[in-house]
């Protein structure tokens, strides 16, 4: 029995003293692999914004560590950051979720914002990048397409991969004459300076918007920027022929439509979507796209000379064998997939019927009745209050009046 109380009083000694290390210092140590990752996506972030090529190396494990940066050298950075949201380790493997921001110094008015998912590798402790790409199904940015070649004009950035510099210039060209245009028809309360990306093919416009290539093989350009606090597209068909501060807004360039359009035709998408960097402010989820469309497509034309005829002959055609809408166009038939007659004779309605609130009621009234719908705030009402209070006028009698406008300028 002496022999056991003394082994016993032994053994509790030995969980006592293994109690006491445990409460002391034994807790398992906190994983600190978010903060080490965290640490290292700021220094990637700025190397990047300070160029240097050795810093952004020492963030990555791969060879080509700096390839990254190098299709981006030509890009005016005037921030960027990464905020890590999420990550899965697995021993010295990770998969980092984060948010990326940027902005393009002199254009940007807020950062432009996408989530990135990287991999990552621990070796001698450090955790290293060994891919950065889109998360899930968003959009590339430009360089992850390619390196990115920059041409500047008096009052756009044109960014480009896989582009001559000369075709790049002809870019910056038309959206020097764009820009001047746009403020003559709507106004000075605008940034005045509009950055266009050309990818290199249609696979790469599509790669941006993160979308399939099908949908967009006939559309020559795309705005992209918030509306009415979310994102959305301003597709163009192709065809023949203190200011107020919007986020980050780009026009995507389609080179395989756009290329076979002639000059009159080039110049008049680059106002368009320009016209659409210069309304965003004021175009909220109450604008509907008979109106946003019309009316970038009213500047597009304005002062080309070119008839009715001319700029809408779908419709034309339309009210010549005796088929008049009996509506104004929907938003769904301004979807990219629709037959490529009933879209064109939607962009064609719009715009007919911008024209005939400028031409029946003035321009003033008409960039006045194209605000007042988009401070309504929401769909419901905010045409029919901007038709009373702007053009004195009621849906019923602006429908008939639009059906009397086709009749005669297209009949």
């Amino acid at each position: 029995m002496a022999g056991r109380r003394g082994a016993s009083r032994a053994g509790l000694s030995v969980v006592l003293l293994l109690a006491g290390l445990v409460g002391c210092g034994g807790r398992p140590a906190p994983d600190t692999a978010s903060a080490d990752v965290q640490r290292v996506l700021d220094r990637r972030a700025a190397a990047v914004l300070d160029r240097d090529e050795t810093a952004f190396r020492a963030t990555g494990a791969a060879a080509g560590a700096g390839e990254g940066l190098a299709n981006l050298r030509d890009v005016p950075l005037a921030s960027w950051s990464y905020r890590l949201s999420g990550l899965s380790r697995s021993g010295d493997r990770a998969t980092a979720r984060a948010e990326l921001r940027y902005r393009i110094e002199g254009y940007d008015a807020a950062p432009v914002e996408a989530d990135r998912t990287l991999g990552l590798t621990r070796t001698g402790g450090t955790w290293r990048v060994t891919s950065d790409r889109p998360a899930g199904e968003g959009g590339e940015q430009l360089w992850d397409e390619g390196t990115v070649t920059a041409v500047r004009g008096r009052s756009s950035l044109v960014l480009g991969v896989g582009q001559s510099g000369e075709r790049l210039r002809s870019f910056a060209d038309l959206a020097d004459r764009a820009v001047p245009a746009v403020s003559e028809a709507w106004g000075a309360d605008w940034s005045r300076r509009v950055v266009v990306l050309v990818p290199k093919s249609l696979e790469g416009m599509a790669g941006l918007l993160g979308a399939p290539a099908s949908g967009y093989r006939g559309i020559a350009a795309v705005t992209i920027g918030e509306v009415g606090g979310a994102g959305r597209g301003s597709p163009r068909p192709k065809t023949g022929g203190g200011p107020a501060k919007a986020p980050a807004d780009r026009i995507i360039v389609n080179p395989d439509a756009y290329g076979v359009l002639g000059d009159l035709g080039k110049q008049v998408v680059l106002t368009h979507e320009t016209t659409h960097v210069a309304t965003r402010a004021r175009t909220t989820a109450a604008t509907p796209l008979w109106l946003s469309e019309g009316y970038a497509d009213w500047t597009g034309y304005r002062g080309s000379g070119r008839t009715p005829g001319q700029v809408a002959p779908e419709l034309e055609r339309a009210v010549a064998e005796g088929h008049v809408p009996a509506a104004l166009p929907d938003d769904g038939d301004f979807g990219f997939t629709a037959d490529a007659g009933a879209l064109a004779r939607a962009y064609e309605g719009g715009w007919m019927a911008c024209r005939l609130i400028a031409d029946h009621w003035g321009e003033v009234r008409l960039n006045d009745f194209y605000r007042a719908v988009g401070d309504h705030g929401e769909r419901a009402g905010a045409v029919e209050d901007a038709l009373r209070d702007v053009l004195r006028t009621t849906p019923e009698d602006f429908t008939r009046l639009w059906q009397q406008y086709l009749r005669g300028q297209l009949g």
